[in-house]
């Protein structure tokens, strides 16, 4: 029986695709919120007091959280749609994109070996942009974060 070592979390590539095609590939310093879970409703025995049922029902999605350092170089396509999309009044329809999160293998010898796994999160919009506090009193580096919502999403 062979042992693998674990993919180590901090080597991955978050990209952005959109209706007209083209992925943007863009550096994070951090990914969270890949996770789901299966709601459930109690319904309880009739007759029998003593059961409660808990029913499958629909499955909820985390939201999408991206971290990086703040851009200060012209604007991209990327920031332009987070920010058109977050600001928006709604008089024109949201452009969802497709997002694709990839934990690539750190030892790979070609990029056609390098993705170990990857998550595809469908018709994904920014909800949430904000940045890290600024403090006199620390040397930090100024953070983006932002959030997303999605339909669902699919490892790969």
């Amino acid at each position: 029986m062979k042992f693998e070592d674990p993919p180590l979390g901090f080597y991955f590539e978050v990209s952005f695709k959109g209706s007209s095609g083209g992925a943007e590939k863009l550096a994070f310093q951090e990914v969270s919120g890949i996770s789901m879970e299966r709601n459930t409703e109690e319904v309880q025995e009739g007759g029998l007091n003593r059961f409660t049922h808990h029913l499958p029902s629909q499955v909820k999605h985390s939201p999408l959280s991206l971290r990086r350092g703040i851009p200060t170089s012209a604007k991209s396509k990327f920031a332009t749609w987070v920010q058109n999309t977050v600001n928006a009044d709604l008089s024109q329809a949201i452009e969802p994109k497709t997002i694709t999160v990839s934990l690539l293998d750190s030892r790979a010898k070609s990029d056609n070996e390098n993705i170990l796994m990857s998550w595809d999160f469908h018709n994904a919009y920014p909800t949430k942009w904000s940045v890290s506090d600024f403090k006199s009193q620390a040397n930090d580096v100024v953070i983006e974060s932002l959030e997303f919502r999605y339909q669902d999403f699919v490892k790969n």
